[in-house]
């Protein structure tokens, strides 16, 4: 099988999985790159010191575009995300098996808006396609997708799946964990609401709870949570630790009891929960977030909290504080969640399946109950 992965840019977060087309299909997979990666995103260690052989930059040339439209059109199956719909067009009319993917796409109230884009300037050959199908990487995009009409019966659980480690010893590494310690990652802006992080830690020391909160992450909410944690006499519990590269940010997650996702709406997927759950953390998120019903089964891998509400994420931050137990069971069991089924290799596997019973004319198939490629 012939695959072709279509985004605006390769990163961390699509390595493993395309390391693992490639190995599945003898080297007959390609990732085509649109557009160069931004700035910000490289200061976040997202960029990559040397691109992969399958990795294709459609943007270099002229040569270069033309030789990527040919991969598209001659693939047995396209995974497109967020990538010009133009490149797509020959492939569409032909009607050859397209998968696409895409978080939530009504992250606010403007819905008929959205509609209207969607549905008339992105997906209009999509409406009448059999061999156009959709990737979930949200838990909310399918209902999303629905309100417009479209991928009807045809949609499919997918995510970002970052590299999985995998321990020698997970008991180990969560017995090593520093005790009452919560950590919180991401940038530093509204809809990822490091206020409510510190909100908790004040409910926390009022209450006479001992711990240490570690925030990491950049923005411009910085001084104001700076000022937040100086005004709620917080300095002593509350540590702010800045922007750290990946893997810098994978050791204090291995070091951490508790992880706090605050996110509301606006978060699509969140990749961070995946990398929180492999390394053995008891997560604490907001239910709002595109990853979390995929990944989070409540009070089993983790707990869910409502959106927006700060008793309820403050008392489940107290029942694992006063349950250190807890946070063993729900982070041995988040571990297991990602070794075992939300992981690059698997999902890899089981594309691979569900195309090719798709490509010889098997459709609205179900192959697996739960994990990547079940119905969504």
């Amino acid at each position: 099988m012939k695959i072709v992965f279509v985004s605006n840019y390769y990163n961390h977060h699509q390595a493993s999985l395309s390391e693992a087309f490639f190995v599945l299909t003898d080297g007959n997979y390609y990732f085509i790159q649109t557009q160069p990666m931004e700035g910000e995103r490289k200061q976040m260690g997202w960029g990559v010191a040397r691109l992969p052989v399958f990795v294709k930059e459609s943007y270099l040339s002229r040569e270069s575009y033309d030789e990527c439209i040919r991969l598209i059109n001659d693939a047995d199956v396209v995974i497109t995300g967020s990538a010009p719909n133009k490149m797509l067009g020959a492939r569409l009319r032909r009607k050859k098996l397209v998968f696409r993917y895409s978080e939530r796409i009504y992250k606010n109230k403007k819905v008929f808006s959205h509609f209207i884009y969607h549905f008339f300037k992105l997906r209009f050959n999509d409406y009448f396609s059999k061999n156009v199908y959709m990737l979930c990487a949200s838990g909310y995009a399918a209902a999303d997708f629905a309100k417009t009409g479209m991928y009807l019966g045809k949609t499919y659980k997918w995510g970002y799946f970052p590299a999985v480690k995998k321990y020698e010893d997970i008991d180990l590494l969560i017995n090593r964990k520093q005790k009452a310690s919560i950590l919180w990652v991401a940038r530093l802006i509204e809809w990822k609401h490091p206020e409510a992080s510190i909100q908790v830690a004040g409910r926390l020391k009022r209450d006479g709870y001992a711990f240490k909160l570690c925030l990491i992450g950049g923005g411009v909410l910085q001084d104001k949570i700076a000022r937040m944690i100086k005004e709620k006499d917080l300095e002593d519990v509350v540590h702010m630790l800045g922007v750290m590269k990946p893997e810098e940010v994978r050791r204090h997650m291995e070091q951490s009891q508790i992880f706090l996702f605050t996110s509301d709406q606006n978060e699509g997927w969140g990749a961070v929960l995946n990398e929180a759950m492999n390394s053995g953390c008891a997560v604490v998120a907001s239910e709002a977030i595109g990853s979390v019903p995929f990944l989070i089964k409540d009070g089993v891998n983790g707990l869910r909290y409502e959106n927006g509400n700060i008793e309820d994420l403050t008392n489940k931050v107290k029942f694992l504080l006063d349950h250190p137990e807890k946070c063993t069971e729900l982070g041995k069991n988040a571990y297991s969640t990602m070794t075992e089924e939300w992981n690059a290799d698997t999902a890899a596997e089981r594309f691979i399946a569900l195309a090719s019973h798709i490509l010889s004319g098997e459709k609205g198939i179900s192959l697996y109950e739960l994990g990547p490629c079940s119905r969504c």
